[in-house]
């Protein structure tokens, strides 16, 4: 089980994030819209936590300052380990600061953050395929290929269990 808090997109950003997962579960490759619960929403991550207080965390990213909306501009793809492929996200200097504010408040409320994402190990990413084979790469990237340039469009936040899929939007952007 796992909180995460997260940028979310526009609508027409969600839509042609969820048209390249359908694309990709066409061809038998698992994406988010089959995942565990089935309820995931494309997103940016700024942390997710192992472990937390509810409350504290609530008041925590409560208090964090609205950015307002924020564009990331996509210009390929990573793999991960495990047969995780992910957008590549660019990492302006005004994204690096809204991550490290949002993770500097979690952590004072004694939540156990993944290292991943740590200050100065942070790599933004989209999840595209959440476990693909070495086979299935060539077809990921092809698919991956055909809608970059891409530029993500974050105007919503929300801290998200990935266990549950329920989601707790926040009032601004962090």
């Amino acid at each position: 089980m796992a909180l995460a808090l997260c940028l979310l997109f526009d609508a027409p950003t969600d839509r042609r994030v969820r048209e390249l997962w359908e694309r990709l579960e066409a061809h038998g490759i698992r994406t988010l819209l089959t995942h565990t619960h089935g309820r995931h929403h494309p997103h940016l991550s700024y942390a997710v936590l192992r472990a937390w207080d509810a409350e504290a965390v609530g008041a925590a990213v409560a208090g964090l300052p609205d950015g307002g909306a924020v564009e990331v501009s996509v210009q390929g793809s990573l793999v991960f380990p495990r047969g995780r492929v992910s957008f590549a996200c660019s990492v302006s200097s005004d994204l690096a600061a809204r991550q490290e504010r949002a993770v500097a408040a979690l952590t004072s409320t004694g939540a156990d953050l993944h290292w991943h994402y740590a200050t100065g190990r942070w790599v933004p990413h989209v999840s595209v395929s959440t476990g693909a084979s070495a086979d299935q790469l060539p077809v990921i990237t092809s698919a991956v290929s055909d809608v970059l340039p891409l530029t993500l469009h974050c105007d919503r936040a929300a801290l998200i269990d990935s266990s549950t899929g329920e989601v707790w939007p926040l009032d601004g952007v962090p």
